[in-house]
């Protein structure tokens, strides 16, 4: 574990400070010391100690392996108290890790690590990779053993912050590093000549384990790297490697598992899963990894790429009741403030995974189409992830879905009597039919609560949105590094040209560049793109159906200006804009926006080299691409198994359906903008225009799937001609017109006609159907 790495780690160093200007008792004294705490009797180590620092007062160093002796008798339940500890000692040296810039800084290098250990069990990842880095740049002086601990600290928090590259170029160090230390051992061995005997075996032996446990955990790390990266083939080669030196463990299968997930062989990742022993693993009191919780989070994986997301919201659940049985176990911590991390052992800090699988269980919910359940966990998990543009996104279409209402016309797109005739009146010659009533335009929705109350409420989706654009970087600007800017080459060491940094050679430069968005994988420059057209068309949503229209045409606007959209966010850019303009009485600019040529391309998600990239799909308001990431990683280099921070998940673009009420083809949306003209053309009283528009369309598609909005504008236009009889039968039979040209003349004539002198549309309760 990391503590016993850390109390190990400060005793070598009181060893090392003893070589220089002090007595055969101290040395004896010291040598004693490291003895009984490397066997566990932290009792006989404490004693020594104490005896050295009435000796030595002034030696910090000394004070410092008594606080990891404490630690370690307390069974390493004394976080606190160490973390205290060590903030005094950095005080009393007047050291900071930031002024580390020489060799002499190199001999408080135990203080720092210890340091990093503990911010790394805090979570505090950006804080521990600073230290760790100022340490790898004095890496040369340190003994084999420390350096190898920095190394492997270093690389699991550059896979917690989804920095790949750096940490197969760390790899490629250790492996020489471990290399190199196994080919000088065996030079001194045979130097000794005959002098060991048997002890020599003994150290050999002990050698030969440890250097074979170290290259198990190097090709462990690999895999995940190269999972991280999406890089298959070279995953491939590593994963045999992990089955030859770990066998059938429970991180080998999770690694293999999480391999073939990504591959799409969701059967044979379910399959290597059941198959592995979780009997056997030492449970989370000793390693922080609540295993069965991860094994339920990994099939809820599976199941939501495979398209089954009832069964993967049962499986979340499961894993959401595995992590509650596992804090209870560790109980509520200290009552007092300064001791919240005391009582428990430093590892079990970690194994908390709740809001991550709210996270997952929020986005499962809102495929599902339960948007309120959905909108519960998410509001939960961004209380921690606050940070996250996509979080946010998620959010706000919970709220979209929970107040478009359930409307059967909207998911079925069909006409209806009912949708269209509201009741009957009168009998005989006075009988009248009253027709339905279709503008929801201005809806109040939070019934007169603050907008900042976290209910699914259009107004706190509005806000939600406004949060997502704040986190985006700006236009125009490269996304920025969370986690330092630094290459790898300034972090010193060898700049080999080794199998490893080939394979991520392809994506070195893309890869480096990335805003944080937890517990998703980091947003690169594509997906950056992508989730700020989702965001802008949701916003421009939202903003039309609260009468905003000013703000709704300024987020459709910068939603037409994006340099990379995709087709369906063009298409609804076009209408979205043309509503504002209307409802702004500025029908001359929206008549532009409703030329059907406009419409090029509906295709929901992007083109496949963006989709390698893992970009966000480029959705509308359904939720397209939701990027969802298993459990973080929580033991320092022993366990990398599957869910712990091995990968970022995404959805399969191909097993997602488009929505009925949305266009299918280009035929269907550009009938939807003529439907759209020719009720622009009412409100400019140009009936003949507006029939014109609604032949057009009427002959582009079957005759069932004509809108019900669509035969109130040809009721509407026959009134306004004074054909009174000519609209009753259009309601009773529930057609478009009862004389309708054919198709073939129809075609023959163009689909948009631009010599008109064209004026704009209103279809205020038409428009709120291509929506959402």
């Amino acid at each position: 574990m990391a503590a016993d790495k850390t109390a190990d780690q400060g005793t070598e160093k009181h060893e090392g400070a003893g070589t220089s200007g002090i007595t055969d008792q101290e040395k004896e004294l010291s040598s004693s010391a490291l003895q009984a705490f490397m066997a566990g009797n932290y009792d006989a180590c404490l004693q020594h100690l104490n005896t050295l620092q009435d000796i030595n007062k002034d030696d910090y160093k000394i004070t410092l392996n008594t606080a990891v002796a404490e630690f370690c008798k307390s069974n390493q339940t004394t976080t606190d108290n160490l973390r205290q500890t060590l903030n005094q000692l950095k005080n009393q040296v007047h050291s900071v890790v930031e002024e580390m810039d020489g060799l002499d800084d190199v001999e408080n290098s135990m203080l720092y690590y210890n340091q990093a250990v503990i911010l790394y069990h805090l979570r505090q990842y950006t804080e521990a990779i600073s230290v760790g880095e100022k340490l790898y740049q004095f890496i040369e002086p340190f003994e084999e053993k420390f350096a190898q601990a920095v190394c492997f600290l270093l690389i699991d928090l550059y896979l917690l912050t989804y920095q790949a590259e750096k940490a197969l170029h760390l790899l490629a160090v250790l492996e020489k590093m471990i290399s190199q230390g196994n080919n000088n051992s065996k030079n001194g061995k045979n130097e000794s000549g005959n002098n060991t005997n048997k002890d020599s075996s003994n150290q050999k032996a002990e050698s030969g384990a440890l250097i074979e446990v170290a290259k198990s955990k190097i090709h462990q790390y690999k895999v995940r790297a190269y999972i991280q990266m999406k890089s298959l083939k070279a995953c491939k080669r590593e994963i045999k490697s992990v089955m030859n030196t770990a066998g059938n463990s429970a991180p080998s299968l999770f690694l293999k598992s999480n391999f073939e997930y990504l591959r799409g062989n969701y059967r044979k990742a379910v399959k290597l899963l059941n198959s592995a022993n979780i009997a056997e693993h030492p449970g989370f009191m000793k390693t922080g990894e609540c295993l069965r919780c991860m094994f339920w989070n990994n099939l809820g994986c599976i199941h939501f790429a495979m398209g089954k997301h009832n069964l993967g919201i049962f499986y979340f659940k499961k894993a959401l009741q595995e992590n509650d049985n596992a804090c209870a176990q560790l109980g509520t911590g200290n009552s007092d403030p300064g001791k919240k991390f005391s009582g428990r052992p430093m590892c079990t800090l970690l194994t908390n995974k709740r809001y991550e699988l709210l996270y997952n269980c929020g986005i499962q919910l809102l495929h599902i189409g339960r948007p309120l359940a959905a909108f519960e966990c998410l509001i939960e998990a961004v209380q921690v992830y606050h940070s996250n543009p996509r979080l946010w996104l998620r959010i706000a279409e919970c709220c979209i879905a929970a107040n478009k209402g359930t409307s059967e016309q909207e998911t079925k797109g069909l006409p209806s009597k009912k949708g269209i005739v509201q009741s009957i009146v009168g009998q005989g010659y006075h009988r009248k039919i009253v027709l339905a009533s279709q503008s929801i335009q201005n809806v109040v929705y939070n019934d007169g609560q603050s907008s900042a109350i976290p209910v699914a409420s259009m107004e706190f989706a509005a806000i939600c949105l406004r949060n997502a654009l704040l986190l985006l970087p700006e236009d125009q600007q490269e996304p920025k590094q969370e986690n330092g800017s630094k290459t790898s080459n300034q972090l010193g060491g060898s700049t080999e040209n080794s199998e490893s940094s080939e394979a991520c050679s392809n994506k070195s430069h893309e890869g480096d560049k990335f805003i944080a968005a937890p517990p998703s994988s980091p947003l690169k420059k594509q997906e950056l793109e992508n989730l700020r057209c989702s965001i802008l068309a949701c916003s421009a949503y939202v903003a039309l159906a609260l009468g905003d229209n000013l703000m709704a045409l300024n987020h459709a606007d910068k939603l037409l200006q994006q340099p990379k959209l995709s087709g369906s966010l063009k298409f609804l850019g076009h209408l979205y804009a043309a509503e504002a303009l209307i409802s702004l009485d500025r029908i001359s600019d929206a008549i532009t926006h409703l030329n059907p040529e406009n419409v090029t391309d509906v295709s929901l998600g992007i083109s496949s080299n963006e989709q390698d990239q893992g970009s966000d799909k480029g959705e509308n308001e359904a939720m397209e691409s939701c990027k969802y990431q298993p459990l973080h990683r929580v033991q320092e280099v022993t366990w990398p198994v599957w869910n712990k921070n091995v990968v970022s998940f995404s959805l399969i673009a191909a097993g997602k359906q488009t929505p009925q009420c949305y266009p299918s083809s280009i035929t269907s949306a550009r009938t939807m903008m003529l439907f759209n003209l020719g009720s622009a053309y009412c409100l400019r009283s140009e009936y003949d225009k507006a029939r014109k528009c609604l032949h057009q369309a009427a002959s582009l598609i079957h005759p069932k799937e004509i809108p019900p909005e669509a035969i109130l504008l040809a009721v509407y236009l026959e009134l306004q001609n004074g054909n009174t009889q000519l609209a009753l039968q259009i309601i009773k039979r529930n057609q478009l017109l009862p004389s309708v040209k054919t198709l073939s003349d129809m075609r023959k004539k163009p689909v948009f006609q631009p010599v008109h002198s064209i004026q704009p549309i209103q279809m205020p309760a038409f428009t709120t159907v291509q929506r959402k």
